[in-house]
């Protein structure tokens, strides 16, 4: 997603083009700058020291950045307003020039990013992520601002996109931010410039050096010095990036010799233009190679050759999330909120702070007053000042935070960190920025459904009863086919009616790729989902495949693409033989048939192919339950209950009824009472035809009984009391409320041999662990009070356990009465009995 000159860089910073490197030396987080212009993916140094007195050194000016610095972004802004430049230069893809007008617009909030993918391949993108404490982004809104031309001057996105392998494997195998750093030639940089920089002045945390040296200065410390100052930290940068390149050569990025190459090129032209008024913001760890003298030949001989690729560019949201380093981002920071806020305030920072901590824990309804916040500010500086440090930084505000306000405990402060020190902000773009068609129409449609997408998590529940909340569905659904992972479905909480949804929704930037990769399907959501849903249709092999697009049209509402998903599935299902294939495809297709009511869909050629499924399932069910071993049995068991519930909703409504529920309790009839059929499935029929009242409880014992007879091997009986009361579903109170049931699995296990016990031990753990805690104390109370004599009743039997009456206690009865009445919305009291 992300490419080694954008955000994609491995390990570098300043090397990667965009805001890609990740922690590597010179390469990634950038080196440092000792009066605020460090960066975290480049260090540099200008190029025009600066000169004694009030006069800034003449041009160019090469003003070396951390990206996404606060530091930097105030040091570059003092470095403009001092030098007053005729052109701006950044380090980006120069196909984004004609973007950039877009950043002054009202509508642009940052963080945003400028995405490039290849107009054959959308999957192949990098992004250039800025936030508003980003150098490269206050540079721009500083050319915008006074007219001045800007221009980006990196490798163009044509080059690198062309340079960027294939990631390998599955697309999924790795998270959106693991992107990064794709390319085959991108190693792990050697040298990490901020670390490196950090040792060497005796610290151990290059973090902390970085806030003390750069984040803690005043802001109009370098204008105090005259407009000379305002360069001296880019000087002073520049030449500790120059010693580290000497020693480290390329940090281990080869290809930053190629992008360096375009940027000297780039800034020749410019000086042509404009004389020596031109000023670059880039990486600070660039600055060395663009402030070396060579040749226009030898850079042009270093681009001769390079592939090329027709790229498309835009701008679109991104989050602090995703600036965050631990997300995979190579120039990413470990605190964009906290980053943010330090740019955005002018005095008092650790105040500001923590009065913003006091707000969020509030909103959780824990208790902070006004006299935490001081105490918390007073222990911040304090903790600052034994450190040696000349502010407090983010390190003291957490540790004050947490000492303070969460009372020592990290469940709290993970809040802050999740929403403040990292954030969970959400940039906007303008309409005017280009899209691809389906983009536009996506965000129509989410403009019109009220579906803002926001980078923190949510869960949306929907009434499909609702036209809107119908609409919204549909757009989901067709989302999730065409690949677009915005929402994933989970259960509800209220309701289990057809008529619910649960969803969970979570905008991530790379989603924009993922549109843009859809977009070869159609140019609106509903056209594209169908185009792919019958593509999808015509190359499925496996019928299951089928059957569960099926079930996704059904829930898209893609009428168009149903007749080709459904000539598809008739075809598939009428060469495949394999029982097994059969019954992982009814489950799918009965659970179809319920959308027909609440969606408005007519499902008649559904019904007709399930019904064929069915009967073929009933026919061929019987012979593939022999010859099985315990994990093929183990999972035939599964599909079994899967084909019962399939036809349990098959056989339910209003239509007649075929006969299907009577052949199919034949089919479990046979199972039950074939000797070659594996225990777990013999089980597994006895208790559903059991409690589908198919089987009478005295026909239920006598087959327990002989499963559990002594001439049937151990392993083979605990396999059938699995089937029969094991899982979730009941079996436990099964047991308890039928005591021969449970007496005879009470005999059994004490009758196998000692010699034998071990080996169906596992299997009886399994089978009793997932009982309830309340189902097992039960269960151990009447096995220790020992079996109820035959034809006694459980009063006549002596002193009831502990839990257990001798009888029906009708007052506590009476008294539970209301309490279900309420429960059930019947709160009339019955008539009373005429007499």
């Amino acid at each position: 997603m992300t490419s080694p000159a954008a955000t994609s860089g491995t390990t570098g910073a300043g090397t990667t083009t965009g805001t890609a490197s990740t922690t590597g030396a010179g390469t990634t987080r950038g080196t440092t700058g000792t009066a605020g212009t460090a960066a975290t993916r480049g260090a540099g140094t200008t190029s025009g020291a600066a000169g004694p007195g009030d006069r800034a050194a003449p041009g160019p000016w090469l003003l070396g950045v951390r990206h996404h610095g606060p530091g930097s972004a105030r040091a570059v802004l003092a470095a403009l307003a001092a030098a007053r430049p005729a052109v701006v230069l950044i380090e980006g893809p120069p196909e984004g020039d004609a973007l950039l007008p877009l950043a002054a617009d009202p509508q642009m909030r940052p963080p945003v990013a400028l995405l490039a993918h290849a107009v054959d391949d959308p999957g192949r993108a990098s992004f250039w992520p800025m936030a508003a404490f980003s150098p490269e982004w206050v540079a721009i809104r500083w050319a915008l601002g006074h007219d001045v031309p800007v221009r980006f001057i990196d490798l163009p996105a044509a080059h690198s996109l062309a340079l960027k392998a294939p990631a390998p494997g599955p697309r999924d195998s790795k998270a959106p931010g693991e992107r990064a750093g794709e390319a085959g030639e991108e190693v792990t940089p050697v040298v990490d410039p901020i670390r490196v920089l950090a040792e060497t002045a005796g610290y151990d945390d290059p973090e902390r050096w970085w806030e003390d040296v750069v984040e803690h200065r005043s802001p109009g410390g370098a204008q105090g010095a005259g407009r000379a100052g305002a360069f001296a930290p880019f000087a002073a940068l520049a030449e500790a990036m120059s010693a580290l390149r000497e020693a480290y050569g390329d940090g281990g990025q080869p290809r930053d010799a190629v992008r360096e190459a375009y940027m000297r090129i780039q800034l020749r032209t410019a000086r042509k233009e404009f004389g020596d008024d031109v000023a670059v913001v880039c990486g600070a760890w660039h600055v060395p190679a663009l402030a070396a003298r060579t040749t226009l030949a030898a850079d042009r001989s270093l681009l001769k050759g390079l592939p090329k690729v027709r790229t498309d560019l835009t701008w679109v949201p991104w989050t602090h999330r995703r600036l965050a380093r631990h997300s995979g981002y190579g120039a990413g920071i470990d605190s964009p909120g906290w980053y943010g806020h330090l740019f955005q305030t002018a005095d008092r920072p650790i105040e500001r702070w923590m009065t913003k901590v006091a707000g969020l824990l509030r909103e959780e309804d824990r208790f902070v007053s006004t006299a935490h916040v001081i105490e918390a500010v007073r222990l911040a500086d304090t903790l600052a000042a034994l450190r040696g440090r000349p502010l407090a930084g983010l390190g003291e505000t957490v540790d004050a935070v947490r000492a303070v306000m969460c009372e020592g405990s990290d469940v709290p402060l993970a809040l802050v960190r999740d929403r403040l020190i990292v954030g969970e902000t959400l940039g906007e773009v303008p309409d005017a920025a280009p899209a691809v068609p389906l983009q536009r129409d996506l965000t129509r449609s989410q403009r019109t459904l009220r579906l803002k997408p926001e980078a923190s998590e949510r869960e949306l529940d929907l009434d499909l009863r609702k036209e809107t909340d119908a609409a919204r569905s549909r757009l989901l659904h067709r989302l999730r086919l065409l690949d677009v992972g915005w929402g994933d479905p989970v259960a509800g909480r209220g309701s289990t009616g057809t008529f619910r949804e649960s969803w969970r929704l979570s905008w991530e930037p790379e989603l924009h790729v993922r549109v843009a990769e859809a977009g070869v399907w159609g140019t609106t959501v509903l056209t594209a989902a169908t185009a792919k849903a019958e593509s999808g249709a015509v190359a499925a092999t496996a019928l299951a495949d089928v059957t569960a697009l099926a079930e996704r049209c059904l829930l898209a509402q893609l009428p168009d693409a149903l007749p080709v998903v459904m000539r598809s599935l008739a075809d598939r299902a009428a060469l495949d033989a394999d029982v097994g294939h059969l019954a992982d495809a009814l489950p799918a297709l009965a659970r179809s048939l319920r959308y027909g009511d609440v969606r408005s869909t007519d499902t008649t050629a559904l019904a007709e192919v399930a019904a064929g499924l069915a009967e073929r399932i009933c026919v061929g069910l019987p012979p593939a339950c022999t010859g099985l071993d315990a994990d093929g049995a183990e999972a035939l068991r599964g599909q079994v209950e899967a084909v019962h519930g399939a036809i349990g909703l098959l056989t339910t409504g209003t239509e007649p009824d075929t006969g299907l529920r009577a052949r199919w309790d034949a089919v479990l009839h046979k199972l039950a009472a074939r000797d070659a059929v594996a225990g777990i499935i013999r089980g597994r029929a006895t208790r559903l035809l059991l409690d589908e009242g198919r089987l009478a409880e005295d026909e239920a014992a006598r087959l327990m009984g002989l499963a559990l007879s002594p001439g049937t091997p151990p392993a083979d009986a605990a396999a059938w009391i699995e089937g029969f009361v094991g899982g979730a579903a009941g079996g436990g109170m099964l047991l308890v409320h039928d005591e021969r049931l449970l007496g005879l699995v009470d005999a059994w296990l004490t009758g196998v041999p000692a010699d034998q016990f071990t080996d169906v031990l596992p299997l009886l753990r399994r089978t009793f662990s997932a009982y309830e805690p309340g189902v097992r104390r039960t269960l151990g109370e009447l096995v220790r009070r020992g079996p109820v004599p035959e034809g006694a009743r459980r009063d006549d039997a002596g002193r009831p356990p502990g839990g257990f009456g001798p009888g029906h206690d009708e007052t506590r009865a009476d008294a539970v009465e209301p309490v279900l009445r309420l429960l059930l919305g019947h709160l009339s009291e019955p008539a009373e009995a005429a007499v």
